[in-house]
């Protein structure tokens, strides 16, 4: 009797601890400032199931800024990496600096056990990626990708009706993504200097703004890959972004469908929208809460319904949220989601293509 107490209050104990363990929200170094996404992870720290509990950014009148804006303490910003990881001990890093910097991230955070997620797109490079990929698999580590259209429900709700045959079998997917241009936004300076630099960022609009289209031709194709990619690129405000691209437009041949990106920095109105043709309707998802769907009636006559949807429920709706609980188990991506690395490779392989398409003025094959 006595070893029966004894077992049941063991097994007691350990449901508790790991129980306590589950509600503890997870421990989150932020990597960079200088991407303005960041301002994201500060506000969701209040709800995501997150604690932020280093920083890692060399440039202190930026921190100090955001600090006063945000409210953390300046004793938790360091110099480096390695100075935020031996203070803190972070179970996960965010990246918001440069592209090109996070492979690096991967390489310090990865052999450490660290659970990595970056800013949209992946990698600056399909070399990069393949690298990352290769170190976040040899130490099992999650590497995830955030793009705000993740979070969309109405991108979703648009998935649904696709695998439901509502509007038929797929057929043409137009993606739309972009603004008015970083410099015209008035985006701060620290963002401003690498978003135009093209080793830094990998390119122009076409980096910046065409990885979102890719990213979700990518899931709604199951990670299907297009057979052949055709790009062609402008610069439209030179005087604005010298360096780089500032308007792109991708078209992906599949084999039984063909999607075309249109990537900007010169749209007049801010815009991520999709529509998705099949064979008997088409679905507009107009902005993240707004969508229509049209069911073809004869030559030019359709049935319309709208739909205004509400935010997706925790932890679908926040990326910051959705990380802590792939890294708490609770959930486990699957292959080719939005966030996935299995998609977010396919993405950096098309993307390369398009780029490759565009400098030769040549249509670029993938290969099986």
């Amino acid at each position: 009797m006595k070893q029966k107490y004894i077992f049941l209050f063991t097994l007691s104990f350990l449901i508790s601890t790991i129980t306590m363990a589950q509600n503890e929200p997870v421990k989150i170094g932020v990597i960079g400032l200088t991407h303005s996404h960041v301002h994201w992870i500060f506000e969701s720290e209040k709800t995501a199931d997150i604690k932020i509990v280093g920083i890692v950014e060399k440039n202190k009148d930026l921190a100090e800024r955001y600090s006063k804006q945000h409210g953390y303490a300046m004793n938790i910003v360091y110099n480096t990496m390695e100075e935020m990881i031996k203070a803190t001990h972070p179970e996960a890093v965010c990246a918001f600096g440069t592209i090109y910097e996070h492979l690096e991230v991967v390489q310090k955070a990865a052999p450490l056990g660290i659970h990595v997620m970056v800013e949209k797109p992946l990698a600056v490079s399909l070399e990069h990626a393949k690298t990352m990929e290769a170190i976040a698999k040899k130490h099992n580590i999650h590497l995830l990708t955030n793009f705000e259209t993740t979070w969309y429900p109405t991108n979703h709700e648009a998935y649904k009706y696709l695998e439901s045959k509502s509007i038929g079998s797929l057929r043409k997917v137009v993606i739309r993504d972009g603004h008015k241009g970083p410099k015209i936004l008035g985006i701060n300076k620290e963002f401003l200097d690498w978003l135009t630099d093209p080793v830094q960022n990998g390119g122009g609009a076409i980096t910046d703004f065409g990885c979102y289209g890719i990213n979700l031709m990518t899931w709604l194709m199951k990670g299907e890959k297009p057979v052949f990619v055709t790009a062609i690129t402008q610069q439209q405000q030179p005087e604005n972004n010298p360096n780089v691209d500032d308007d792109a437009t991708i078209i992906l041949k599949y084999a039984n469908a063909n999607a075309i990106v249109q990537a900007s920095w010169n749209w007049p109105i801010g815009r991520k929208d999709m529509e998705i043709y099949g064979q008997k309707g088409v679905v507009y998802v107009d902005n993240r809460n707004n969508m229509r769907i049209r069911i073809s009636e004869g030559y030019d006559s359709y049935t319309e319904e709208t739909f205004k949807l509400e935010e997706r429920k925790k932890p679908y709706n926040d990326p910051f949220s959705f990380f802590a609980s792939v890294i708490k188990k609770e959930i486990t991506p699957s292959p080719f989601d939005l966030s996935s690395l299995e998609n977010n490779m396919a993405v950096m392989e098309i993307l390369n293509a398009a780029i490759k398409s565009a400098k030769t003025n040549k249509t670029v094959r993938i290969k099986k």
